[in-house]
């Protein structure tokens, strides 16, 4: 799953043969390469791995407990990326953070690798923290190259990097879905960490193509604000430490205790980050106005990633359970399907770019944002047909997923470039960095409600799960449109056609 798409440049600006006589970009460019690589490589087996008999490997969760843990985990590595990005800024420094977070990646993909169960949760909480330290302070480290009056040159290195992104989740579902599902899980796990390694390793040696920059924090805490920030930490960690007690000693404690706490912080976050967001004192009315509009927007998009980690969680497992994968006499690993929606957005993203840009400004991000509801929808709908058709116990086709692949992947690149770009245009300058770690905190919470939604499916057939979730998006879209006009003049915004000049 991706965050955004970046403004497109020129062909020339873009080719990564122009970058990679920079050894500092092509180091940056190959760690983001290897990072999505084991980030998709592992989310592409983690439900497959967590429902799979314990006699065979897995860990034996049933399906809505294994796709809510995958939920919250989504959620938890948006809400991370915030104080991931302020160690950096603040503490760490930007080359120490992607660093050290990078390592902490692979040490949590090793660990996974472990063949015991309790490695496997504790695996997953070490990825979420390293991720959530190294995205931010990588594209943090990759800005200290681009200075005033840099930004297309940034937002064309930033093209480049989108393109390695979409590769990544292109391949490595097919390398670790062949390991997981025909050799073994941990052997999976194994590869993903491998590829995490080299990334770490070619970061640590290319630590002299960056003369310095990021190695001090661009806002160091003075002795003051360390010592609260300790007594912050400390409480934190106190009172998960006194609830994790209390929930062990009255022995009931579970995995779906810890799931649903999760997903209690991915609820909260996102709501607390926007109110302090609105109090902020560089706001004047004009700007909350426009704040308050953007988060209608949030909120569609929240609901808009709840669908796509869909994707990774109901319909691997519908992949498995109830597609035809034989094909030329072999069974394709369910894992591959993983690997569809990178292909599409590669196709289609040129596609929507022209598409925006004809359109101008004669379409607003409201409209944008209902036709990215509407292939969402519409992509579910189909599951939910394939889903009753399933019912009888017999195999249906491949084309059923791959459409409603198609479909997410076109609501993708419906949505995510506007609400980036939205973002940029809602505050003052000085904090759209905190808008957009905004933005990542909602996505948050689509994966958040992904992880309380998901019960639906233990009370209602399979079919009425995804129809629900249809019937919500197309009722969203129905209100995007219905609210486009006065929606759009609180916004105020450039048109998306500011992501493609």
């Amino acid at each position: 799953m991706t965050i955004g798409f970046p403004r497109a440049r020129p062909a020339e600006e873009t080719t990564l043969g122009a970058y990679g006589r920079l050894g500092w970009f092509r180091t940056l460019f190959l760690t983001d390469v290897w990072e999505r690589f084991s980030f998709f490589g592992m989310q592409a087996i983690l439900v497959l791995y967590a429902t799979e008999p314990v006699a065979r490997g897995g860990l034996g969760l049933p399906g809505t407990v294994a796709t809510a843990l995958y939920g919250s985990y989504i959620g938890l590595i948006f809400v991370l990326a915030v104080p991931g990005g302020w160690l950096g800024d603040r503490v760490l420094g930007e080359w120490r953070a992607t660093l050290i977070g990078g390592a902490v990646i692979a040490l949590g993909h090793f660990t996974m690798a472990l063949p015991f169960q309790a490695s496997a949760y504790a695996g997953l909480a070490l990825i979420a923290a390293g991720t959530g330290l190294l995205k931010p302070n990588l594209l943090a480290l990759l800005g200290r190259f681009y200075g005033e009056g840099r930004a297309a040159a940034r937002e064309a290195a930033i093209s480049v990097f989108y393109v390695g992104i979409q590769i990544s989740a292109l391949l490595a579902p097919l390398i670790t879905g062949f390991l997981g599902e025909t050799l073994s899980w941990h052997l999976g796990f194994s590869a993903a960490g491998v590829g995490m390694t080299f990334g770490v390793l070619q970061f640590a040696l290319g630590a002299g193509h960056f003369a310095g920059k990021g190695r001090a924090p661009g806002h160091p805490l003075d002795a003051g604000q360390r010592r609260r920030a300790l007594r912050l930490l400390a409480g934190a960690v106190a009172v998960v430490a006194v609830l994790l007690a209390a929930d062990l000693l009255s022995g009931g404690f579970g995995i779906m205790h810890v799931v649903a706490a999760l997903g209690v912080v991915t609820l909260v976050t996102p709501l607390a980050y926007f109110a302090a967001l609105r109090r902020r004192p560089e706001l004047d009315a004009a700007a909350r106005a426009r704040l308050s509009a953007y988060r209608w927007l949030l909120l569609a998009s929240a609901l808009f990633w709840l669908f796509v980690i869909q994707g990774g969680s109901t319909l691997s497992l519908f992949a498995r359970n109830s597609t035809d994968r034989v094909m030329f006499g072999q069974l394709v690993p369910a894992s591959w399907f993983q690997s569809v929606t990178p292909l599409f957005i590669l196709v289609l993203a040129p596609l929507s770019a022209r598409v925006w840009l004809s359109a101008g400004s004669r379409l607003g991000a409201p409209v944008k944002f209902a036709a990215g509801l509407a292939f969402a929808a519409s992509g579910l709908l189909l599951m939910s047909l394939a889903s009753w058709l399933a019912e009888g116990g017999e195999p249906v086709s491949p084309l059923w997923l791959l459409a409603a692949f198609l479909l997410l992947a076109c609501g993708e690149v419906a949505i995510a470039p506007i609400g980036l770009s939205t973002s940029v245009d809602v505050v003052p300058a000085a904090l759209t960095g905190r808008v957009i770690g905004l933005y990542w905190t909602f996505s948050a919470l689509g994966g958040g409600l992904g992880s309380l939604v998901v019960r639906l499916s233990d009370v209602v057939p399979r079919w009425a799960y995804f129809l629900i979730l249809a019937l919500s998006g197309l009722g969203a879209m129905l209100a995007f449109i219905l609210a486009r006009v006065p929606l759009t003049r609180r916004l105020r915004t450039a048109e998306t056609t500011a992501l493609f000049e």
